[in-house]
Parts: C-alpha cells; sequence; structure tokens
C-alpha cells in the first residue's frame, strides 16, 4: 500500500505532485481554516505523515491518535507547537525547514514600518469612501522615515541585519540590542551601533522586534519598556508576539504615548487583542513574514525532500530530534 500524507493546508502544487507520485496525499483545502485539534487528531489517524505548518499545534493528543505515525513534518524553522517530545519518545522524526525566510521577513517589517509611519492604510481607506482631503491637507500628515533612527532589539541575528541593511538606504542611524554583542568587524559592515537595550528604546524613532520566543524573552517589551519609547515612537514586531505583552501596548497606543505600532505578529495568533483592531495607529497583518510564492514554494519543497528521506526510510536532512537515529 502506498503510505498515506495529510497536509494542513495548501501548500505550492508543485510540491504536491512530487508528494503524489509517491503517495496517497489529502489536504484541507481552505487556506483560510487553521484545522482545531480534533481535526489534526483525525488527520493523523488516518494518515501515516503529518506535513504541517506554522500554526497547527500538534500536541501529545495529535501524535497519540495514530500508533503508526511515521513522521511529522513541519514548514517551520523551530518546531513551536510541536511536542517534541512525545514524538522523541515514539522515535517519530519531526521535522524542519532552514533558515530562509530572512529577506522577506525584513521586507515585511518594512512594509510595516513605511504604512504606520506614512499612515498609508488610512489614507487608502479614505480613497475608496469616496474621500479624498486634498494633496496638501494636514488631515493625514504623518512621521518622517528618511533620516531617523531605528532600534533593533535582538538585531544581532539575520533577519536585524538584513532591516539594517533596508535601514541604510533610508539614511537612518542604526542601533542594536542583544545579550550577544558582534564582532567590531560585522558591526561595521552592518552600519550598526550597540546600545543598551534602555537607551535603545529611549532614542530611537523606530523600535524593530527581533528577538527569538524564550521563556526570558516572553513580555520582553512591557509597560515599563514601552514607557521608556518617545511618544512620537513606533513599535514593529515581525518576530513573535508573546515578545510584546499586547495589554501594556494598547494602553500606550491608546493614551497616545506611542504614536502607533505595526505588528505581523500577536500575542494569541491567530487571534489579535480586540482592542487593537479599533486602533487607527496601528497596522495589522495575519503573519505574513514569508508569504511570497517563490519562497513558499521553496519551503514546500525542503518539507517534501524530508518527507522523500523518511519514506526511503533514511535520515531526513532537517531533523530536528535527530537522536532518533542515535545508534544504541
Amino acid at each position: 500500500m502506498r503510505p498515506r500524507i495529510f497536509i494542513t493546508q495548501p501548500v505550492a502544487r508543485t510540491a504536491i505532485e512530487r508528494l503524489a507520485d509517491v503517495a496517497e496525499v489529502d489536504l484541507n483545502s481552505d487556506p483560510l481554516r487553521i484545522m482545531d485539534n480534533d481535526a489534526l487528531c483525525a488527520a493523523a489517524a488516518n494518515n501515516d505523515i503529518l506535513f504541517c505548518l506554522l500554526h497547527d499545534k500538534v500536541d501529545h493528543r495529535v501524535i497519540a491518535a495514530n500508533p503508526n505515525l511515521r513522521a511529522i513534518a513541519s514548514m517551520k524553522i523551530t518546531p513551536s507547537d510541536i511536542d517534541v517530545g512525545a514524538a522523541t519518545a515514539r522515535h517519530i522524526p519531526v521535522t524542519v525547514i532552514p533558515a530562509m525566510v530572512t529577506e522577506a521577513t525584513a521586507d515585511i517589517n518594512w512594509a510595516l514600518l513605511l504604512a504606520v509611519a506614512r499612515r498609508v492604510v488610512e489614507g487608502d481607506r479614505l480613497v475608496r469612501q469616496g474621500i479624498f482631503p486634498g494633496a496638501q491637507s494636514s488631515y493625514l500628515e504623518a512621521a518622517m522615515v528618511y533620516g531617523k533612527t531605528i532600534g533593533l532589539v535582538g538585531g544581532g541575528g539575520r533577519i536585524g541585519r538584513a532591516v539594517a541593511r533596508r535601514a541604510r538606504g533610508f539614511g537612518m542611524r542604526v542601533l542594536y540590542w542583544g545579550p550577544r554583542r558582534l564582532a567590531e568587524a560585522d558591526e561595521q559592515e552592518s552600519g550598526l551601533s550597540y546600545v543598551g537595550l534602555d537607551q535603545l528604546l529611549a532614542d530611537a524613532d523606530f523600535v524593530s522586534l527581533h528577538s527569538p520566543l524564550r521563556p526570558e524573552t516572553v513580555h520582553q517589551i512591557g509597560a515599563r519598556e514601552l514607557g521608556l519609547m518617545k511618544p512620537t515612537a513606533f513599535l514593529i514586531n515581525t518576530s513573535r508576539g508573546g515578545i510584546v505583552d499586547e495589554a501594556a501596548l494598547v494602553e500606550a497606543l491608546a493614551e497616545r504615548r506611542l504614536a502607533g505600532a505595526g505588528l505581523d505578529v500577536f500575542e494569541n495568533e491567530p487571534r489579535a487583542t480586540p482592542a487593537l483592531l479599533k486602533m487607527p495607529n496601528t497596522v495589522l497583518t495575519p503573519h505574513l513574514g514569508s508569504a511570497v510564492v517563490s519562497l513558499r514554494e521553496s519551503m514546500a519543497h525542503v518539507v517534501v525532500d524530508n518527507i522523500m528521506a523518511i519514506l526511503k526510510d533514511q535520515r531526513p536532512p532537517n531533523c530536528w530530534n535527530s537522536e532518533i537515529y542515535a545508534t544504541a
């Protein structure tokens, strides 16, 4: 019998075709539907391999739904929301993809920064409503971007440095802070100046978040940190939603202690804090960091490469829990 593979949301057609050559493939065909736990359990129970996406929560119940589950093939860089321990205990490989979303994520970071600073979304809505205040009306006066200061929190990594490269084109002063300082040569190459976190928050016109989500970074930006920022400053988050205390952010935005925020990630995805939805000084996108056609196709093919290796009883090239392949 051919192996059975379930894909939790539509992915690139070419990737599905590769799988269909060697397996029976089923999928959730609705790109707007994130499968709940019951649906994931049913999918796991009836298939040999689960091909899952970023928002899928593959917990111990999903893994236990099928005693013959062969693999959890994830289109994530890290297996967040997958119970890797439960999979490892059953010698089920959990596969991931390499860090390949750097430039696309930096692009969406800049899209949010420009949109919220220049009130692009507000202007779009007015035009669609038939309202045109006039080319020199004060109604949509906004913030300058060119020549301002951007501060990158956790900015010494790949995405932070990609944002810094774009900032140089806008003549910006680029500050960064992280738990580990880069070598001086790397700072000079990227045009980065290292400062303490509090100074970065106080000096930056745009604070851009790039920290990984770990226990020590949950609510890294809370009421105290937001209170250090200029009332004319903007917060941009394309890292993970849990980095920001959204309740504190809502309060700062509502009281105009912060000029605005551009968010691609949220603390309780797939739901955003309802109060954020009412804020005119926010631009909100549904985790679009990697949403580029060519990139998503490449990502899906990496997942397929992992699955193909598993079907051949080989160690997959991007296995997170590779210890399951260690010899006794």
